[in-house]
């Protein structure tokens, strides 16, 4: 009888590491270009959930998780589209966390990953398009759409008592679609936006975008742009020419090159970006610090979550192939289940693989509504002393 429990256990063993494989997953993400200080933060978020799963030894039959890096630069939706093909029929990539822009992502999404049955999960594209956009069900994002951040930047400048703003928007899907956005939130509750007009990035001199801002007036600019680009160009000139002293900064903007680039030159400015409050963001925050990169860092916990995602998915449904995990998604995002917090991926494949159901809560308070985008919440910041601060959530 012992003999035979011992071959019945080998037995199992030997099926199980035929089950298993090295599952790579692509990071499309803007490692050059107007967002590039904040892809490292991303990166290292999603890779921590990848280590943690493979740590655990518990997806299908005990499957390894694998980064492939590739740079969509942003703002090129050439260069993306080439970088996530690479991914797809060089690498074999199982799925794509990214794009990190709006725009660069719908093209890879239209001119890649569809055609080829790959999922993406983007941790950072915010276009309202990307709601509607045809995708065979195929494309996710841990953050919110820029219809809900519009309306959030409203109510933060009306409570302020600012009822007179200038827009600037970088010229392309997701600096127009969230300028629009705002603009019809705003005028909706009675603010008056004196112009909304576009900058296009990688500008020396942005000195005529603002006398033009400057002249429409407005107490003050509202700047939907890069960090790392013609964005902090904006407020550079407008600060040099001193046409605007308080600035209102959306998710593109708010990085710590915005601290750095500027302090207390742009004292009382405010702004908000995509983060939730609550045990799960602490909890991922002290996971970070412990593997020594900075989690609070924009979009690190959302690329945290779109890796954790999309690897318990493929849990869930048994499979690795994207085609069969993107019925998945949905189910370990939201109720009913266990609530799953960063930390508890482990527990959270246990929970799958003896036949229960989880419901992945993360780092950003995961709830993903309609076709499969997060529900959303915002962290308030402003610039106090020179420091960026966290000043409330809503």
């Amino acid at each position: 009888m012992k003999k035979l429990l011992l071959a019945t256990a080998a037995g199992a063993l030997l099926a199980g590491a035929a089950g298993a494989e090295e599952i790579k997953l692509g990071l499309s993400l803007g490692f050059t270009g107007p967002l590039e200080s904040m892809a490292p933060g991303m990166q290292q978020g999603a890779e921590l959930a990848m280590k943690e799963i493979s740590d655990s030894g518990l997806l299908l039959d005990g499957s390894t998780v694998t980064a492939v890096t590739g740079d969509s630069t942003c703002i090129d939706a050439a260069a993306a589209t080439a970088t996530v093909e690479r991914l797809i029929a060089s690498e074999g990539v199982k799925g794509i966390i990214g794009g990190m822009c709006s725009g660069e992502t719908i093209a890879s999404l239209e001119n890649v990953a569809r055609p080829n049955g790959v999922v993406m999960i983007s941790p950072s594209a915010t276009s309202p398009a990307l709601s509607t956009i045809e995708d065979d069900g195929l494309f996710f994002r841990t953050s919110p759409s820029d219809a809900r951040q519009g309306e959030v930047m409203a109510d933060v400048i009306m409570e302020r008592g600012i009822n007179t703003v200038a827009v600037t928007y970088t010229n392309n899907d997701y600096g127009k679609g969230l300028a629009d956005s705002f603009q019809a939130a705003f005028e909706e509750k009675g603010g008056t936006v004196t112009t909304n007009s576009a900058h296009d990035d990688g500008k020396a001199d942005y000195s005529a975008e603002v006398a033009a801002l400057a002249a429409a007036g407005g107490d003050a600019l509202v700047v939907v742009g890069y960090v790392d680009q013609g964005g902090s160009g904006v407020v550079r000139a407008a600060l040099d020419t001193g046409a605007f002293e308080t600035f209102v900064f959306p998710d593109g903007m708010v990085g710590q090159a915005l601290e750095t680039n500027f302090g207390s030159e742009i004292e009382g400015s405010f702004g908000q970006n995509p983060a939730a409050e609550g045990e799960g963001r602490e909890t991922y925050l002290s996971m970070a610090e412990e593997a020594g990169f900075d989690g609070s860092s924009a979009f690190s916990a959302e690329a945290y979550d779109a890796a954790a995602l999309m690897l318990l998915a493929m849990a869930k449904s048994g499979s690795s192939d994207p085609a069969t995990y993107k019925n998945s998604i949905m189910d370990v995002a939201n109720a009913p289940g266990e609530k799953i917090l960063p930390g508890q991926l482990a527990r959270a494949l246990e929970i799958i693989n003896g036949g229960g159901d989880v419901d992945y809560d993360g780092a950003t308070s995961v709830e993903l509504v309609g076709e499969g985008e997060s529900a959303g919440s915002f962290r308030e910041i402003e610039f106090k002393n020179g420091v960026m601060e966290v000043i409330g959530y809503r």
